[in-house]
């Protein structure tokens, strides 16, 4: 039983840091995806902050009058972080529900440089690929090789034979915004049970 399964891409949902990081080119590239998507006539929905990464993203939504959704904890709000000119902002009680609802709004996710937050959200959105709760593709917009090490550790765990193939494959990876949307909005969700099994990862794999 899937969540939202529509392979029309009409929302994304983006994870990025609520700091800028030492490089210009992360900031930039946060403002780049923005433009990008109103281009497309895609929608945002991210944490609800106006700082760092995450407020760079929405107010490059904003700017081009494309429609952005917030969802941030209680919390938050109350430190005064959120970002208050957004087409919508939910208020949750958790962060557990903040992630929820961001993945229920959006049909793919996309996860900018950013810290152990944007990783958190990165992957919880990837098991639930695995355990088959939706099957949304996961994009990483890979900004001056930031994200390598990652996918070096999805690749061992794969070597080691703790994840199968399909399950990276969720995962799509580029360096540029365009080709970014461009495999987002062909992606097509594998038919029939992604449970993972036994036979799914290596069996020759060494401790």
């Amino acid at each position: 039983m899937t969540d939202v399964d529509s392979t029309e891409l009409k929302r994304i949902c983006v994870f990025c840091g609520s700091h800028f990081g030492n490089d210009p080119a992360y900031r930039a590239a946060a403002a780049e995806l923005g433009e990008g998507m109103v281009e497309r006539g895609l929608g945002l929905v991210y944490g609800g902050g106006a700082v760092g990464m995450m407020g760079v993203v929405a107010d490059a939504v904003m700017a081009g009058g494309g429609e952005v959704i917030g969802v941030i904890p209680r919390s938050l709000r109350d430190r005064e972080v959120a970002h208050h000119g957004l087409t919508e902002l939910q208020v949750v009680d958790s962060m557990h529900e903040r992630k929820r609802l961001m993945y229920a709004r959006a049909e793919a996710v996309v996860a900018l440089p950013g810290g152990i937050g944007t990783l958190d959200e990165l992957f919880e959105s990837m098991t639930w690929n695995q355990l088959g709760i939706h099957l949304k593709p996961a994009g990483l917009l890979n900004v001056g090789g930031y994200f390598d090490p990652l996918i070096a550790m999805l690749d061992r765990a794969f070597e080691r034979g703790f994840v199968g193939r399909a399950y990276t494959d969720f995962l799509l990876v580029e360096s540029t915004v365009d080709s970014l949307l461009d495999a987002l909005e062909g992606y097509r969700p594998p038919s029939g049970d992604v449970w993972v099994r036994p036979s799914d990862v290596p069996t020759d794999a060494t401790e």
